[in-house]
């Protein structure tokens, strides 16, 4: 007789998700068994229940934001043992196709994503590849080690392709979870300023923490802002992570001379663009920035370790594995009224 976990799951598009009993996952040879002890709710799983974003199959366990214990091995496994903390890489791939060859594993072309295209973290447990963990240090609690999954491990990919320097002026626009994260990192790799842009008080005031200097774009214009207090040249580098169109035009229209403007936030609307202004006329480059790499994540445990990145604060409240606590958050999502991050805590 199989054994029974429980999994909080989607069931159709635009329908609450429901807490089931189902067969905890079977691992092959190269795989471990995760006992699930913080998955963290993104953006993108309210995403996926609105239908913006299509997954592989229902129903599915959603949650790629995912850190616990090794429970089970696969008979080839040497990376990791039975009672090792990790958190997880969410990108399951090929590791031999022509991306994932030359470390761009986020475009391989068998590529799957866990809580997307394959079965989650909403849950008590589950499977992945071995090469998926990453260690955990014991510093790091559970619950910070999720975020940094997908929140923290998003906003660095994102600063590594806008190539930000020593002396930068960078916009942050979302600081939520990505952006927390996005401020701290900016800072540590030599931004001398760092707007944080929201319309949000409590995530301002959390962004006012880390010496960002916070824009309400309910009561100021963040482009206006920006340019009084850059001498009006104008940000070097902004990062938009919120996916609206109107937050995606600030972003491009506050970037000076040469500046590079790194779009996250997941969008399915078309935005105009003023190719001389805003593009040509100042050299600016539009940079599309998707998901991170396995090779990152080690020098991410490495920044939070080392206190260069906190994201104590980032996890706004924790929750059960409990189907109405989810899908409460999921609504407050999609109002953008969720908090910085919530986090569930199976146990």
């Amino acid at each position: 007789m199989k054994q029974i976990m429980k999994a909080v799951r989607m069931v159709g598009i635009n329908k609450p998700l429901e807490l089931q009993e189902i067969p905890i996952p079977e691992i092959g040879e190269r795989d471990i068994l995760v006992r699930v002890k913080a998955a963290g709710i993104c953006h993108s799983d309210a995403h996926y229940r609105a239908g913006l974003s299509a997954v592989g199959f229902l129903p599915i366990t959603l949650g790629h934001e995912v850190a616990g214990v090794v429970e089970k091995m696969g008979s080839q496994v040497t990376n990791v043992k039975a009672g090792d903390r990790v958190c997880l890489h969410y990108l399951i791939t090929c590791g031999d196709c022509y991306y994932c060859s030359r470390g761009n594993e986020q475009f391989c072309t068998h590529g799957k994503m866990i809580g997307h295209h394959t079965n989650g973290g909403y849950a008590e447990f589950i499977a992945i590849p071995a090469r998926n963990a990453i260690h955990l240090p014991d510093e790091i609690p559970f619950e910070q080690g999720a975020t940094l999954m997908c929140a923290s491990a998003t906003a660095f990919h994102a600063l590594l392709k806008a190539r930000i320097k020593p002396g930068d002026k960078v916009a942050v626009f979302g600081v939520g979870g990505l952006g927390q994260s996005a401020i701290q990192l900016a800072k540590a790799f030599g931004a001398t300023k760092v707007f944080a842009i929201d319309i949000n008080e409590d995530k301002l005031k959390l962004a006012r923490t880390h010496r960002a200097i916070p824009i309400n774009g309910k009561i100021q214009d963040p482009v206006a802002e920006i340019k009084k207090q850059t001498n009006g040249t104008g940000a070097d580098v902004a990062i938009e992570m919120i996916g609206l169109p109107v937050t995606q035009k600030q972003a491009l229209q506050c970037a000076g001379p040469l500046g590079r403007v790194v779009l996250v936030g997941l969008s399915n609307k078309e935005i105009s663009v003023n190719t001389y202004s805003e593009i040509l006329g100042n050299e600016v480059e539009l940079i599309g920035s998707n998901d991170h790499l396995l090779h990152e994540l080690p020098h991410l445990i490495e920044f939070t370790s080392q206190k260069m990145l906190d994201v104590s604060k980032v996890v706004s409240r924790t929750i059960p594995l409990d189907a109405g606590a989810i899908n409460q958050t999921l609504d407050a999502l999609e109002k953008f009224d969720a908090g910085v991050r919530t986090v569930i805590i199976p146990e």
